[in-house]
C-alpha cells in the first residue's frame, strides 16, 4: 500500500508522535495551521470517512477521545480548539486515509475556509 499515514504507522516514515497506543497514532502536522496542530489517525486504513463502517464505531470514537485528552495534556481545552476531520477533494482532504486534525493555541473564526 502507498499510503503516507499507512508508511507512519508501520515506520517507514518517522512521525513526531504527540501519542500512540494500539489504535491510534496522534503526530505533530509538517505544514502546522495553528500553534499546536496534532493529526489523529486510525491505524487501521480506512480511506475516507464514507468507508467507516458499523465495525470502525468504536475506532471512530476513539479518535475523539484523543483528541479531547490530547487538548487537555497540551493545555488549551479549557481555552477551546478545533477538530476537523475533510472528506474527499471538495472537502479538503489530500491523504486518503482517514484522519482528524487536533488544533489549539489561537483563536479560531467562523465561518471555516
Amino acid at each position: 500500500m502507498d499510503c503516507l499515514f499507512c508508511k507512519m504507522v508501520n515506520r517507514d516514515i518517522e512521525p513526531d508522535i504527540v501519542y500512540e497506543d494500539d489504535h491510534v497514532l496522534a503526530f505533530n502536522d509538517i505544514n502546522p495551521q495553528a500553534p499546536t496542530h496534532v493529526l489523529i489517525i486510525p491505524k487501521k486504513h480506512i480511506a475516507t470517512l464514507n468507508d467507516i463502517e458499523a465495525g470502525d464505531l468504536a475506532l471512530v470514537g476513539r479518535l475523539q477521545y484523543t483528541a479531547a485528552h490530547l487538548a487537555r495534556d497540551l493545555g488549551f481545552a479549557e481555552d477551546g480548539y478545533r477538530v476537523v476531520m475533510n472528506c474527499n477533494d471538495h472537502g479538503g482532504q489530500s491523504v486518503y486515509h482517514v484522519h482528524m486534525h487536533l488544533m489549539g493555541g489561537r483563536r479560531f473564526t467562523w465561518p471555516a475556509g
